[in-house]
């Protein structure tokens, strides 16, 4: 199926509208699902009912959550309004599922403390940009060298969620970690460059026919480099890239068990930690909202009920008996 000439299109069309690799490998996963469900006929041939039983087996059988039956629909709008040109535009009879409402995951600062004590080297870097600057994890592991601002003590981040680039913090705390985490990566540049072999770093989308020499550029570098070059995606030269999420997923989960953290801790629960503790120490919401890269305010707001006010400023009635 991986060859047929509809997901080929599909491949295609995504690229043509510079959606993200991670969105086109999404889609892909789930326009072939779909395909299968329906014992492998063409989805020009199929109904808007169709879509819905599809959508319902999800739900009902596989027992999927509503962030990935939306995700799946997505995909489907998609297929059919972009690729196929179907009438049924955005499929305004099929129903999103209901998103629950969930409170993030905050860490304590004693907690951060905690978890700080048991990570060395580049993950306690990484980490501190993740609780120090608000980084999600895909944004600091594509850090480039040149990205990173110490007089101004600032990090901008290119082409985040929705491909908007933004500027955020760097406490001072992550600059001395950074200087020791470029100096290993620089020596590890300067050899790579006295190898003919070596192709330089991966760039995005078509910066290496606009800039080539961009690839051996110290300022392109990756601050967190892989240790192997994997093949690029779309050309299948092997160029440098940046640490898998994996690698450091493992890390940091090592350190959570080690810190004796019972809380459902992830990577992203060091950015909701950021968000919470900036608005517990008075700054506005709305110089939050514009660190971490929100479109909208209402996104912010939910940190304003994990912060120390609230419910737990308010003192219980029994504990004036």
């Amino acid at each position: 199926m991986a060859k047929s000439p509809c997901i080929r299109t599909v491949r295609n069309t995504l690229r043509a509208n510079h959606y993200s690799y991670q969105t086109e490998r999404s889609y892909i996963f789930w326009i072939k699902d779909f395909i299968r469900f329906h014992k492998m006929e063409h989805p020009q041939n199929l109904s808007e009912q169709d879509i819905s039983d599809y959508l319902t087996y999800l739900a009902v059988s596989r027992n999927v959550s509503s962030n990935t039956q939306n995700q799946s629909l997505n995909a489907l709008v998609f297929l059919y309004k972009q690729v196929l040109g179907n009438p049924f535009g955005k499929l305004p009879s099929i129903q999103r599922a209901k998103k629950p409402k969930r409170l993030p995951t905050v860490f304590s600062r004693k907690e951060i403390a905690c978890i700080f004590a048991c990570l060395e080297d580049e993950a306690l870097t990484f980490a501190s940009l993740l609780y120090g600057s608000g980084l999600r994890i895909s944004e600091a592991l594509r850090l480039r060298v040149k990205d990173i601002d110490f007089t101004n003590s600032s990090i901008t981040v290119r082409a985040s969620k929705g491909d908007k680039d933004r500027t955020t913090i760097l406490s001072g705390h992550s600059t001395s970690l950074l200087h020791t985490q470029l100096q290993n990566s620089q020596r590890v540049f300067i050899l790579n460059k006295q190898n003919s072999h070596w192709n330089g770093v991966h760039l995005p989308k078509a910066l290496g026919k606009k800039y080539p020499n961009a690839h051996y550029q110290w300022g392109w570098q990756f601050v967190f480099p892989s240790r192997t070059n994997p093949p690029d995606l779309i050309t299948g030269v092997r160029r440098g890239f940046h640490r898998h999420p994996r690698t450091i997923g493992k890390l940091l989960n090592t350190a959570f068990k080690q810190a004796n953290i019972t809380k459902h801790a992830t990577s992203h629960a060091f950015r909701h930690s950021f968000a919470t503790h900036l608005l517990e120490d008075g700054y506005d919401i709305r110089t939050v909202q514009e660190l971490l890269g929100h479109k909208n305010v209402e996104t912010t707001q939910v940190y304003t009920h994990v912060m120390n006010k609230g419910a737990n400023a308010v003192k219980s009635p029994l504990d004036n008996l």
